[in-house]
């Protein structure tokens, strides 16, 4: 009997308490729903802009198929915290096991990570087309694309494996109360009982490079885009090329910039209610904003997506 109790008594000091962004808010049941609707858009616009671009052959390109990593990353990365957010509130519990906790932190950050190296070789793809057109089959052909995206999943991965293990394996002494709604890193390390000053620099040195290296490549990608599109006769051209751009560096703004606030900014600009509001904006806003900024600002995919509804509307008629 004592045995048990003690093994019970060790399994609640094991778990974790996510305290959440509901416990912040007057009207918890609304929020609720509203975070549930944005969940459902973000699952459903990415879905459709994936189904589109694996259906129209037309949206086969190097563009479209880091949309589609795109999707398929926000997909993963909304599921990754939401529904356990919204089930915890609903069911009354807010608890997490030290093996979920760890599990939700890897995906969290390998998917970070991932998405930060896409976007650069987004940006390097709109530079080879715009600036370099008439090169863009043979630098942009099927084995480059595929080894940029693959090395973006790999190097988003490395991430999730080098901070994961790290991070948990920090003895956690104090409350075991997690000021946030997932797994967060800065959020976890909070709750040491130990000396982290030298792993917070090491983590914000690896940040800084895994920011650093990816906004290089994108400002220099665009800062060659804005002069080959000022040097352009076209007007249509011109319109086409910061059409495609500026859809682009919008979710580089969105993404980069929460990014630098959580793991840039000295912790005397962190309170727990700011780092969840932000964290709000790029684990599910984005998400839901991506989608959108891809479809409704994009010609191709409008066109693609008005085909896919006549089809469709075709074959209920018959």
């Amino acid at each position: 009997m004592e045995k048990t109790n003690w093994v019970a008594n060790y399994t609640a000091r094991s778990d974790f308490i996510l305290v959440g962004i509901f416990s912040e808010s007057k009207h918890p049941a609304l929020l609720c729903l509203v975070i549930f609707v944005a969940f459902l858009m973000a699952l459903t616009g990415n879905t459709i802009l994936i189904l589109l671009i694996h259906s129209d052959a037309y949206l086969h390109t190097p563009m479209y198929f880091f949309i589609s990593q795109l999707s398929l990353m926000d997909i993963m990365y909304i599921s990754v915290t939401v529904p356990k957010m919204l089930m915890d509130q609903v069911m009354g519990m807010n608890k997490i096991s030290t093996t979920e906790c760890g599990i939700q932190m890897f995906l969290y950050v390998t998917l970070a990570g991932s998405e930060f190296f896409l976007l650069a070789s987004m940006a390097y793809d709109r530079y080879v087309a715009i600036c370099h057109p008439l090169c863009y089959p043979v630098l942009m052909n099927p084995r480059v694309f595929l080894l940029l995206a693959s090395g973006c999943w790999f190097l988003g991965s490395v991430d999730g494996f080098l901070f994961t293990p790290i991070t948990m394996t920090f003895p956690f002494c104090r409350s075991r109360e997690i000021h946030h709604f997932f797994c967060e890193v800065p959020a976890v390390l909070k709750l040491s009982c130990s000396d982290t000053s030298i792993y917070e620099i090491f983590m914000y040195l690896c940040c800084v490079l895994m920011l650093l290296i990816p906004v290089t490549v994108i400002s220099g990608s665009y800062y060659f885009i804005l002069i080959t599109i000022h040097r352009m006769n076209s007007a249509e051209g011109q319109k086409k090329a910061f059409a495609t751009c500026s859809s682009h560096m919008t979710v580089v703004i969105l993404f980069y910039g929460a990014a630098i606030y959580t793991y840039m900014l000295p912790k005397s600009y962190h309170t727990p209610e700011k780092d969840m509001m932000v964290s709000v904006f790029y684990t599910i806003l984005t998400p839901v904003l991506n989608p959108l900024i891809y479809s409704l600002r994009n010609k191709d995919v409008v066109g693609a997506l008005k085909k896919m509804w006549n089809v469709e509307r075709v074959f209920h008629e018959t």
